[in-house]
């Protein structure tokens, strides 16, 4: 055999050419879509590219705006349910002290007969309902106010100010807010 037909029969020889083949001179592709550079200076490009850029940032200080306005919005509706929660928990307890007070007239009924027995179950309910709201109206000798009494007897008096000569039935406020209002004796 010739050295020709040696070389066609080694398999080094033949992937030799097939890497050749693979490595030769690679076709180029050509964009028509883009301009060349002929047609389009750097400066254009660089103008474009400043038109887009502040393009971008305006459209991501409309986006950066938006996201506030939701926040704050977002917030706003946070705090306004939990005051409506506050709310409506004071409401419900109110009602439950509300629903004492018939308890604590007799207490202080009770009371007035024998001070000594039921006054200090009295100042208990008293102290407990005070921690968590409750006050007990002082009207006693002050000027008449009809937002938190009820006046169901007048006495004459010099003629000068109304005020309470007798609390008949104890007034209460509750955080605040009149939960019942005395019922007393005016003067004046």
């Amino acid at each position: 055999m010739s050295d020709e037909h040696d070389d066609l029969l080694d398999p080094d020889v033949e992937r030799a050419s097939e890497i050749d083949d693979l490595t030769g001179p690679v076709p180029r592709v050509v964009d028509h879509e883009r301009r060349s550079p002929d047609t389009e200076t750097v400066e254009e490009l660089v103008e474009d590219f400043e038109v887009d850029l502040e393009a971008l940032l305006a459209e991501r200080e409309q986006f950066k705006s938006i996201a506030q306005r939701l926040q704050a919005d977002f917030d706003n509706y946070r705090k306004r349910t939990q005051a409506q929660a506050a709310d409506e928990v004071d409401r419900a307890t109110g009602r439950l002290a509300e629903a004492f007070l018939p308890v604590l007239d007799a207490a202080e009924a009770a009371y007035v007969r024998h001070p000594d027995e039921v006054g200090p179950l009295l100042n208990l309910m008293l102290t407990e309902l005070k921690k968590h709201g409750l006050e007990t109206l002082d009207l006693d000798g002050q000027p008449f106010d009809p937002e938190v009494a009820d006046a169901v007897a007048h006495e004459p008096g010099d003629g000068g100010e109304v005020i309470v000569a007798e609390v008949l039935r104890s007034g209460y406020r509750w955080k605040g807010r009149t939960l019942r209002p005395a019922m007393v004796r005016t003067r004046g």
